[in-house]
């Protein structure tokens, strides 16, 4: 059974960091996308970042230069390094995880999907 668990949300002030975290269990694919998705009250749910299993990453526009996408493979865990916040970054983040496609993580649709922690940036 595949299990993702997000950890590190919080409340700051705008320009401050916070740095969250996904641990993942359960899950095999040797070749895997994983990424970070935002939804805040009354939008749709948007993606932030992604990375693949061979390590290249995807950034939203609106966060480029100022998030940080990482995994740790021992210890089965992703990361989201988010500097610089701006209330425009509130929201519930979570992570999901799925099965790379022949031509990255774009076009991928993820079935499984941790809780969600949430983030408020005031």
């Amino acid at each position: 059974q595949v299990q993702l668990v997000e950890s590190g949300g919080g409340s700051v002030q705008a320009g401050g960091s916070l740095r969250l975290s996904c641990v993942v269990s359960g899950y095999t694919q040797s070749r895997y996308c994983m990424g970070w998705f935002r939804q805040a009250p009354g939008k749709e749910r948007e993606g932030v970042a992604t990375i693949a299993s061979d390590g290249v990453t995807s950034y939203a526009d609106s966060v480029k230069g100022r998030f940080t996408i990482s995994k740790d493979n021992a210890k089965n865990t992703l990361y989201l390094q988010m500097n610089s916040l701006k209330p425009e970054d509130t929201g519930m983040y979570y992570c999901a995880a799925d099965r790379r496609l022949w031509d990255g993580c774009g076009r991928v649709k993820y079935n499984y999907w941790g809780q969600g922690t949430q983030v408020t940036v005031s």
